[in-house]
């Protein structure tokens, strides 16, 4: 019982600090409106660990900083093509 209130917990983490992560990627850009928050948790966060490394500092498993960049590149890019989208 105690193992699944931690894991719980883990995930709930998770959500709060991808939410986190994908808003301050939305706020650098300007363009964080143009994905959902489900895709900004995690999308963004996951896609920058997964490319850049997991280093710097670490909150619930995620590491801060290359989530940070890598949401920032994610977020520049699904704006590029939405308003390729939009004009056509």
């Amino acid at each position: 019982m105690k193992v699944k209130a931690i894991k719980m917990l883990h995930w709930i983490w998770v959500l709060i600090v991808g939410g986190v992560i994908g808003l301050i990627a939305g706020a650098l850009t300007g363009h964080g409106k143009s994905m959902n928050w489900i895709a900004n948790i995690l999308i963004d966060s996951s896609l920058g660990q997964a490319l850049l490394g997991a280093w710097g500092p670490q909150v619930a498993g995620m590491a801060i900083v290359p989530s940070i960049l890598g949401a920032v590149i994610l977020v520049i890019i699904v704006a590029f093509v939405v308003s390729k989208f939009r004009t056509a």
